[in-house]
């Protein structure tokens, strides 16, 4: 389940922060992702996360997700996994956490969490992109800094993952077109905003409700971006309540028919499936493109 190597790395690292003998008493293995291995790591302190892969993997991948988490938590906006460790040993690689109990959504749950989203996102830069690149699910995401959203919308997010589908045979020649005409326009549709820190990936696999019945948010793909990018996100594949979408525009209102734009941010996680997964998620890029 664990490989042994991991589980004396893990107890020598947590004996060394907490500064006693510390010793896993328990192993459970934790399914729903496609990427790593996770499991819950119960021990003599307190119970752990981690999820591992093979360090050549994906590399640094670990690291980029360690440094997410830690600048969502910087903000105190919204419950963020304490980061124990990130780290290399043998030919693995790891991030260990603090275990999130789950329990049920309290009442105001989706008030809560569309108006902590809102604080999220107030934290700002005087750029798009950040200062290192990471990960979208297990494809690099390139985060070159630029000073209009535009620019870095086309160049970092949407121009990549069109020429990966297009030399994996996604779409054809003319069917790329249709994005010029998009990007001609792209000034007349989306407003503009102030650099926004994201989580990145927020459909609602990627958010929990912990023991106390509050959000937690988990697996971040942070940049600062446009702050519709990750309210389209919660869209894409439903399960966010429209109590979620109240509270967030009346504590930070987007602009008139913020709805209507949703389709073109999702054009960025689009395209991402059709480089994991193909298939229908090609199709539905075409749907949204050929609008334009």
């Amino acid at each position: 389940m664990l490989p042994d190597e991991l589980k004396k790395a893990v107890e020598s690292t947590l004996s060394a922060q907490f500064k006693k003998q510390i010793e896993i008493s328990e192993i459970r293995s934790i399914g729903g992702g496609c990427i790593n291995e996770a499991c819950s790591l119960k021990t003599n302190i307190s119970k752990f996360f981690i999820k591992y892969n093979s360090a050549s993997t994906y590399p640094g991948m670990f690291e980029k997700e360690a440094a997410g988490l830690k600048i969502l938590a910087d903000t105190k906006t919204i419950e963020i996994p304490e980061v124990i460790s990130s780290a290399e040993t043998g030919e693995y690689a790891y991030i260990l956490l603090r275990y999130i109990e789950t329990g049920v959504s309290s009442r105001n749950f989706w008030d809560d969490f569309g108006t902590k989203l809102a604080d999220l996102h107030r934290n700002t830069n005087e750029y798009f992109g950040l200062d290192h690149d990471n990960y979208i699910g297990s494809l690099v995401q390139k985060n070159t800094p630029h000073p209009d959203f535009f620019g870095f919308f086309i160049s970092e997010r949407i121009e990549p993952q069109l020429k990966e589908a297009r030399n994996k045979g996604a779409f054809s020649q003319s069917e790329t077109r249709y994005f010029d005409s998009l990007f001609n326009t792209l000034p007349d549709i989306i407003p503009v905003d102030q650099p926004a820190l994201i989580h990145g990936d927020l459909w609602s696999g990627n958010y929990m409700i912990t023991a106390s019945g509050s959000p937690c948010l988990v697996d971040p793909a942070v940049y600062y971006g446009h702050r519709e990018a990750d309210i389209a996100m919660t869209q894409l594949f439903g399960g966010f309540q429209p109590e979620f979408y109240h509270a967030y525009n009346h504590a930070w209102p987007m602009e008139k028919d913020w709805q209507k734009r949703m389709d073109i941010f999702n054009l960025y996680p689009l395209l991402v499936h059709v480089n994991l997964f193909g298939g229908s998620y090609a199709r539905q890029v075409l749907q949204i493109i050929r609008q334009f």
